[in-house]
């Protein structure tokens, strides 16, 4: 028998009975409530989809309570500190991790769709110099549409793929030309000899040398962290993609959508926001005062707290001892010492301790990447470069699911009917 739901309606009388399946209704059998015949019937209220699930899927799971993430069913822990990040890009597309052929069969396709048309270089160059780097991003991942028009046809298996594989291979390419242009270097092209993350950062900053040599402990801290950003499952760049894949766009256009969507402060920018915080406190001795300061409500402590986890945020951890690694060959970032005290003092203080408010995953990534010698414009960038597996896997994921269609939320009109036009002289 099936689990169900018994709903009354006090302003009829009338009762429903809703099937319950996975812990939620149908928001459609809502419909059935009606004060009389003329009614559209009941509608859901949700704001910011806070309470709402939009579709059933098998790629990422989150316990917020138990600070748990799993890809695939695999802890992150287990991933970020075992696989490379093109198996973990493979996992999220195919829903295995590879054998080692496969794994061979992938790196050889993801490393051979590195290089991109000239004339997409050509249209970088048209920015502004000080032109943000995620907002050429945008551009010139939508502008990959045009490029590769077959990328339509998304039913197709095989041309899917293939998009799949330009996607995840061209997003460094275009974020080290985007930032190389930003700072007035020439672009440095991909070297497939080299590592995904390896490559990335080959892009990023070789400058005379004839061949760049990414030292290994950053390059696999760079890989690391590809990895702790892959997937986090209906984030709002997600849900963005999704949402604009449900009309059949093309991925390019579907991803610049997400992208969009990463670049507002709220969702890309936090990481930013933690660092112009510590460096605002400035030093190891004005972390009392400043947690004084937030318990009463006159500063916002970032990277704190998080809308799923209401518990440690696993990426934090794997982040924290990652930093470490980190510094041993840039150097201490000062900031840290104050990012260790802050979290001393929140994880001991009933007041945070109350209100669930953990650090993040962005508590620890700015410094990481700030020591790197990453800009602040470049941190959200960093973050697509990580997140389009995931957004790849989601898109497919929705264009294959039967129980989808485009998306076309209601919505509860409370503005004025029935008015008359009146000609300007009478307005």
């Amino acid at each position: 028998m099936a689990d169900t739901l018994t709903i009354t309606d006090n302003r009829t009388g009338r009762t429903y009975e809703v099937e319950v399946t996975d812990d939620t209704i149908s928001a459609m059998d809502l419909r059935q409530i009606k004060v009389d015949d003329d009614d559209f019937g009941m509608l859901s209220y949700d704001p910011g989809f806070k309470n709402t699930a939009s579709t059933r899927s098998d790629i990422t799971y989150i316990d917020g309570a138990a600070g748990v993430l799993e890809y695939r069913g695999y802890p992150i822990e287990q991933l970020a500190n075992n696989a490379s990040f093109l198996e973990v890009c493979y996992l999220l597309l195919k829903g295995e991790l590879p054998t080692a052929s496969e794994y061979e069969e992938w790196t050889y396709e993801i490393t051979h769709h590195t290089f991109i048309h000239e004339n997409i270089k050509d249209f970088i160059d048209g920015f502004h110099h000080d032109a943000h780097p995620m907002g050429m991003l945008v551009s010139t991942v939508a502008a990959l549409s045009t490029f590769y028009p077959e990328a339509k046809d998304a039913t197709d298996p095989d041309t899917r793929h293939l998009q799949m594989t330009r996607l995840i291979a061209k997003f460094p390419t275009l974020a080290a030309f985007a930032y190389r242009h930003s700072i007035g270097w020439r672009p440095a092209y991909p070297d497939n000899e080299l590592s995904f993350a390896g490559n990335f950062l080959n892009m990023m900053w070789k400058t005379t040398e004839l061949r760049y040599e990414p030292n290994p402990i950053l390059e696999k801290a760079m890989d690391q962290l590809f990895i702790l950003h892959a997937d986090h499952e209906q984030n709002c760049s997600t849900t963005t993609m999704r949402t604009i894949g449900s009309s059949d766009a093309d991925p390019y256009s579907a991803a610049a959508g997400a992208v969009a969507a990463l670049y507002g402060p709220k969702h890309g920018g936090a990481n930013e926001a933690v660092l112009r915080m510590l460096e605002e406190i400035g030093s190891v001795d004005q972390v009392p005062e400043y947690v004084h300061r937030a318990k009463n409500g006159e500063f916002r402590l970032m990277g704190f707290g998080h809308r799923v986890y209401k518990n440690f945020d696993p990426r934090a951890k794997v982040i924290k001892d990652l930093a470490h690694d980190v510094f041993e060959v840039t150097g201490k970032n000062p900031l840290i010492d104050i990012a260790v005290e802050l979290e001393r003092i929140a994880l001991e203080d009933d007041y945070f301790v109350e209100r669930k408010l953990y650090p993040n995953v962005d508590f620890y990534s700015g410094i990481i990447y700030q020591a790197m010698g990453f800009p602040t414009s470049m941190f959200p960038v960093l973050f697509a470069i990580g997140r389009i597996p995931g957004w790849l896997s989601q898109w497919q994921e929705n264009l294959l699911d039967p129980a989808q269609a485009i998306a076309r939320p209601r919505q509860v009109y409370i503005g004025e009917r029935d008015r008359d036009w009146l000609p300007m002289d009478q307005r």
